[in-house]
């Protein structure tokens, strides 16, 4: 397989591969990935909706946060975050706990159970992405792994060290 991002590669220059057509077809594929990773959700112990899914992950990252910094995180409205809370600890995935400095706060902890299907679904997640992947050819597979460590270094600010990692 030629790989068309080589430096010094002539055809990585053509119309198809500008910004704009780039960024068309990996939209494209983060659709097809979004819909393989709702349906291996949906295929977890438990189904959860992607933003019951997004409040548990952010509450994984954030343990004891408070229901206004998981609303601000999400995006969402107090209200609204506070509902969403109020159904994910009624499904055992979530505890409300008194913060141990001011008694009017709550934080919100994930529960073993909590972890247990958020663990799942990314066991299941992986494993559909991992068979999606195997039928890639190998080059194809390091191109992708090239490509989106580029993608991760310029979104962040730097580019690509010269062994190829991002330098994390």
């Amino acid at each position: 397989m030629t790989d068309l991002g080589a430096p010094g590669d002539p055809r990585a220059r053509g119309p198809g591969d500008g910004p704009e057509a780039v960024a068309s077809r990996i939209a494209d594929a983060v659709d097809s990935l979004t819909a393989l990773w709702s349906v291996a959700a949906q295929e977890a112990s438990l189904r959860l909706s992607p933003h019951q899914l997004r409040a548990l992950r952010t509450v994984e990252a954030g343990p004891g946060l408070n229901v206004t910094a998981l609303a601000d995180q999400m995006d969402i409205g107090l209200p609204t975050a506070s509902r969403l809370c109020d159904r994910l600890a009624a499904a055992g995935l979530l505890e409300r706990a008194p913060h141990p400095g001011t008694r009017r706060e709550v934080q919100l902890w994930l529960t073993a159970h909590g972890r247990h299907v958020l663990n799942d679904v990314a066991d299941r997640r992986t494993e559909a992405l991992a068979a999606a992947l195997a039928a890639m050819e190998p080059a194809e597979r390091a191109a992708l792994s090239r490509g989106l460590r580029g993608f991760l270094a310029a979104r962040d600010g730097g580019a690509p060290h010269p062994d190829g990692t991002d330098g994390r």
